[in-house]
């Protein structure tokens, strides 16, 4: 009795979430055959981290100092995680630009109307915007190794340890995606979701230790950027492709980049994720 009681319980609830993810796919598969229909949007979305790529590798990579060394090729090594990260925290523009412009074309209101989860609706387009971002990533990656990227550079990898690597930065996009949804939610145009979306990502990602070396900023300065969640992820990267650039910071993050940047990312996806699911929720009442 006591068995049959307890399957009935669990039963609308394991029933609530197999149909929020079953909407939750359908609202991605829709803005993925969107994607393909506007292939700009992928294109633009590649271009703008190849070209800083090649800026940052060809002008200021003579004159960066890794260490004791001011070789380009050791900057090269040392910046294409930051680039990595930069290109997935970015994709967090068109999350927010993208929902706001189906709040203002009133397809949230139709969303509603159906019987649907009301969180399936973020949560599809933060997984077709993931969806996107792991392309980009693709292209990138084969851009860096054709200008001379090489992973093992300082220490000994491999695939497992690579494909991590990538992983855990797929994961920081996609927690950021959720920071993009509620800004979408919050602001009354998607003008207004691009800029509000990006101007807030330009101090994360430079106070940090994508493009140069912590230790040589000011101690306060540094403080910030070993502690930024943009640079356990950034720092993660470099030990898991073997890249220059291991940290002799004595800060948590630095010391254990994988697991600061895996608690940062969930952190920001549970905390966002409630706050945007909320935000839709009244918006939407």
């Amino acid at each position: 009795m006591s068995t049959t009681t307890d399957a009935v319980r669990g039963e609308p609830s394991r029933n609530a979430v197999v149909r929020s993810v079953r909407d939750s796919m359908v609202v991605a598969r829709r803005n993925l055959i969107r994607m393909t229909r506007i292939p700009e949007m992928v294109l633009f979305g590649v271009i703008q981290p190849v070209m800083f790529v090649v800026l940052f590798t060809y002008v200021f990579g003579g004159s960066m100092k890794i260490g004791d060394s001011t070789d380009p090729d050791v900057y090269k090594d040392f910046l294409m995680a930051g680039i990595f990260a930069q290109t997935v925290t970015f994709a967090t523009a068109g999350s927010a630009a993208g929902i706001a412009d189906d709040m203002q074309k009133g397809l949230v209101d139709r969303f509603r109307s159906l019987p649907m989860a009301r969180g399936a609706v973020l949560t599809g387009r933060t997984v077709a915007d993931l969806v996107q971002t792991s392309i980009t990533m693709l292209v990138l990656a084969a851009v860096a190794l054709m200008v001379g990227w090489r992973t093992g550079s300082a220490e000994p990898t491999n695939a497992g340890k690579i494909l991590a690597g990538f992983g855990l930065l797929l994961l920081l996009g996609y927690a950021f995606t959720w920071i993009g949804a509620l800004i979408g939610l919050t602001v009354r145009t998607p003008e207004a979701a691009t800029s509000g979306g990006i101007i807030w990502l330009f101090p994360v990602t430079f106070v940090s230790n994508a493009f140069v070396d912590a230790g040589q900023m000011t101690p306060w300065l540094r403080h910030v950027a070993e502690w930024n969640p943009f640079s356990a992820t950034v720092q993660a990267c470099r030990e898991l492709f073997g890249s220059p650039g291991v940290s002799t910071s004595d800060a948590w993050p630095m010391q254990h980049p994988v697991w600061a940047s895996l608690i940062y990312s969930v952190l920001i996806v549970l905390i966002f994720r409630t706050l945007a699911v909320r935000k839709y929720r009244s918006a939407s009442a």
